[in-house]
């Protein structure tokens, strides 16, 4: 006998099985459409995901957040500028064990996959099948969502982000660092727990210098770093291959709609995650976002009226409404930034570090924003 679906998610990354393993605490029968892993990967994937305490009660409530080895706290941000503009974060102030965790994506990965391996509402299967709705989380180069004829409006960042792996002279003291260089964002990520003197690293750099930087030997890419770090963990060592992408800030002309079918039931479709909107990582909110995307969506659908069906257009949209409205001051923010440190004239140079000291000094608005980030606002 066929097996019947209410939902039918298209992408199985972090999000889709997240939104899987919320969806079948509802008892919705979910089918996880997930394309087949490559036997052996080409190489060892070195992302890794700054999380707040609103992703990580989430996770947790799925029994999916790793062990403490993957997941290290940061208790303290240390923001610098080009010139002498320096804003820092702490945990303690704001009255938090964490300002966020940094996480490895592999281990992450692997909780999911077990905990919807013994969900028995959520059936993993390798192409797409009938369902009254579809969720699209297939990530930012989405084929479903142009299948549904969705505009993707992108804006491209002249900038490429370089990941890698670094283990350091100095122990990293569980303090996330981020420079603002006029070449580049360069971002250190602690790892490895609070003794650890792994980092995580991304670099966002101009797209000319991609190349070059990616065809350094692994010593001297680290004596770039070095560089660029001012020497914050003393001498640094490769340990990891280095990975590349553009950036960009998008987001879909629609995150919702019907689809037209021979049924008397509606069927709907729905978009989540980095199918639906991409911002500039230099916040590290992106899968925070996603995140949220997928917990909002549960909640829409847990809170419908009994008569109405998961496709009801009335509940896509009220969704849409409520993500698009939480995320507008994120993207904002991110951009503005990206944009404010790309120039390269004396003046706004002077203007942007003056604004990073008086941020700094801003008490209240400070407080707010790292609040908002945190996700316990």
């Amino acid at each position: 006998m066929a097996h019947t679906f209410d939902i039918c998610i298209r992408g199985a990354g972090i999000v889709g099985r997240t939104l899987a393993l919320l969806l079948a605490r509802e008892r919705l029968r979910v089918a996880l459409v997930a394309s087949p892993a490559p036997q052996e990967p080409s190489q060892p994937d070195v992302r890794a995901y700054a999380l707040n305490t609103a992703s990580r009660t989430l996770l947790e409530s799925l029994r999916s957040w790793p062990d403490p080895q993957h997941a290290t706290a940061v208790t303290r941000m240390e923001v610098f500028g080009d010139q002498n503009g320096a804003v820092h974060f702490d945990a303690a102030t704001q009255g938090a064990d964490a300002l966020a965790w940094i996480v490895d994506v592999p281990a992450l990965e692997q909780r999911l996959v077990d905990a919807v391996r013994y969900q028995p509402q959520v059936e993993v299967v390798p192409a797409p099948v009938n369902a009254a709705l579809t969720v699209v989380c297939e990530g930012r180069a989405s084929t479903t969502r142009a299948e549904f004829g969705v505009d993707f409006e992108v804006t491209p960042y002249t900038q490429h982000a370089i990941a890698t792996r670094l283990e350091c002279e100095h122990a990293h003291g569980q303090v996330a660092r981020q420079w603002f260089l006029p070449n580049g964002i360069l971002a250190f990520l602690p790892l490895g727990g609070p003794e650890g003197r792994t980092v995580a690293v991304v670099w966002s750099v101009e797209r000319e210098q991609v190349t070059p930087l990616l065809a350094l030997e692994p010593d001297a890419f680290a004596q770039q770093l070095e560089a660029a770090s001012q020497g914050a963990l003393g001498r640094l060592e490769l340990t990891a291959a280095r990975a590349a992408w553009p950036l960009q800030q998008a987001q879909a002309s629609r995150w919702c709609g019907p689809v037209a079918h021979g049924g008397k039931t509606p069927h709907s479709w729905v978009l989540a995650g980095d199918a639906a909107h991409n911002i500039h990582p230099l916040a590290g909110q992106g899968l925070n976002l996603g995140l949220a995307d997928a917990q909002t969506l549960a909640r829409v659908l847990h809170g419908r009226d009994y008569w109405r069906s998961v496709a009801d257009m009335r509940l896509l949209r009220s969704y849409e409404r409520e993500r698009k409205a939480s995320m507008l001051p994120m993207s904002l923010a991110t951009d503005g930034l990206q944009q404010l440190f790309s120039r390269t004239e004396n003046p706004l140079q002077a203007l942007r570090n003056w604004g990073m000291r008086g941020f700094e000094r801003s008490g209240p608005l400070k407080n707010w924003i790292a609040k908002q980030a945190m996700g316990t606002h």
